[in-house]
């Protein structure tokens, strides 16, 4: 049976319901249909809920009706939607209803609408107690497997999803199964089991294609940025990113500001800073209480003019507010971004003093697959520089070498990072031997030519050569 039809038919039979039973009945046709609808779609549930409330006017009723209110609106992007979502932990939390599946249901879908993944753990041994059947405890599972996975317990989290889309398929609940297979992929991308993830997310969209789900077509997009930034597939990653930046994916989860703030970054340090500052431009800062929000100012800031020593040090101390679980993943993320930003400026000690605390991060969480691109990074700081070069600058090229390279009327100056490049290419080497000189990667030296010829005005290396010549 399809899920509108089931919605349809539960819908039917709270007419005839008692206020309480019609409260829960349009509950469950909530549940039946959330997996698959659009946010206007939650209306007619919400209709009854309120009705059903009006009629009696019982705590239970009312926790039903403050969720799908809360749900519907903050689906919707409507501002009254936390105040609803809060009434209906309250409501739970006071009237100890734990032993009513339907109300535990409830009080998990404020808690992850809220976007409170860290308080889907307290709903699992209520869960476990309950008696359900197959594919309510696959639904409720999956609930708190996202939960874990979205506060940093990847391990848990991924074991958790799996169990659930394990029960959702002996049940055939395709729309449970198609739900939890798109939050398993994403989760196994990040513990690095890419294969296992490339294979869920095209059963998830197999899956979401059977039952027509629009909710989960909404995220798969998300699921597939983390696993090519998990594979270091850095172009298909910036295409996706762009992706999900149009569609405005990842809201439910609190992550578009972070997906902006990304495809920023990669724009900012491309060498291309007009990009950078259109994506970020008329995009308000969240406040605080959003996922993320304490670092979003100072990482705009840093985006806007990533060379800065004042914006680098204003990320870096911003970097210490993110204390959330929800915020785990991001913290090791943005100490990522400034230890890499600091190993390709030559700043050895504080790059590796960054990106030791990204491995950390990363370790805690059970981020298995992002760690090891960390530990890549951190892998080039730690080669000594070439015999007979110390002491001669970080990575055994002259100090003094950005002299030999001045910069071209009106454009600005090179980097210390960008000489030390600029020199190694204009001495002949091949972009692999200068990478394997300065220890980075060839991405890197890539990344900086790119800049090097902007700000030199030169078009290829024969013309740096013979720019160093001139000045020489």
């Amino acid at each position: 049976m399809s899920t509108e039809i089931a919605a349809e038919r539960l819908l039917s039979a709270a007419d005839g319901a008692d206020p309480e039973r019609a409260a829960r009945l349009a509950f469950r046709a909530f549940v039946a249909l959330s997996r698959t609808a659009d946010s206007h779609q939650m209306l007619p549930f919400l209709a009854r809920a309120r009705k059903a409330h009006g009629a009696i006017r019982s705590p239970r009723t009312e926790l039903i009706y403050c969720t799908l209110a809360g749900t519907a609106a903050t689906r919707a992007g409507l501002p009254d939607g936390p105040e609803h979502l809060d009434s209906a932990l309250r409501i739970f939390d006071q009237n100890a209803f734990g032993d009513d599946p339907v109300l535990v249901e409830c009080a998990l879908t404020a808690a992850l609408t809220l976007m409170r993944p860290h308080e889907a753990r307290r709903f699992a041994p209520l869960v476990d107690a309950l008696d359900l059947t197959p594919v309510d405890r696959a639904r409720l599972l999956a609930m708190i497997g996202a939960g874990d996975a979205w506060a940093g317990h990847l391990v848990r989290g991924q074991a958790e999803l799996r169990e659930a889309v394990r029960l959702a398929a002996l049940c055939d609940s395709l729309d449970v199964q198609a739900e939890a297979t798109s939050w398993l992929a994403k989760c196994d991308a990040l513990r690095g089991d890419l294969d296992e993830a490339a294979d869920h997310l095209d059963q998830a969209r197999g899956l979401a294609a059977r039952v027509g789900s629009a909710w989960v077509a909404r995220h798969l997009p998300e699921c597939t940025v983390a696993l090519a930034f998990a594979r270091g597939d850095h172009d298909a990653w910036v295409g996706l990113l762009e992706l999900v930046v149009a569609t405005d994916a990842g809201v439910t989860a609190g992550l578009q500001h972070e997906h902006r703030w990304e495809l920023a970054t990669h724009h900012a340090l491309a060498g291309r800073p007009r990009l950078a500052a259109t994506l970020l431009a008329d995009v308000a800062d969240p406040p605080d209480s959003w996922p993320g929000g304490p670092v979003l100012p100072a990482w705009r800031a840093w985006i806007l003019d990533p060379y800065s020593p004042a914006t680098t040090a204003a990320l870096t101390a911003a970097l210490g507010r993110l204390t959330r679980p929800i915020e785990q993943l991001l913290a090791a993320r943005v100490a990522w971004l400034l230890g890499a930003h600091h190993g390709r400026s030559g700043r050895r000690g504080e790059a590796a003093r960054l990106l030791e605390q990204a491995s950390a991060g990363y370790a805690r969480a059970g981020a298995a697959g992002l760690l090891a691109l960390v530990l890549k990074d951190l892998r080039l700081l730690g080669g000594q520089p070439p015999a007979g070069t110390q002491g001669a600058g970080p990575v055994g090229v002259d100090p003094s070498a950005a002299a030999a390279f001045p910069g071209a009327a009106g454009r600005p100056a090179l980097t210390d990072a960008e000489a030390r490049v600029a020199a190694a290419i204009a001495d002949g080497l091949s972009n692999r031997e200068a990478a394997q000189r300065l220890f980075v990667s060839v991405k890197t030296i890539e990344f900086h030519l790119g800049n090097i010829f902007r700000k030199l005005g030169v078009r290829n290396r024969t013309e740096l050569a013979a720019r160093r010549a001139r000045t020489g």
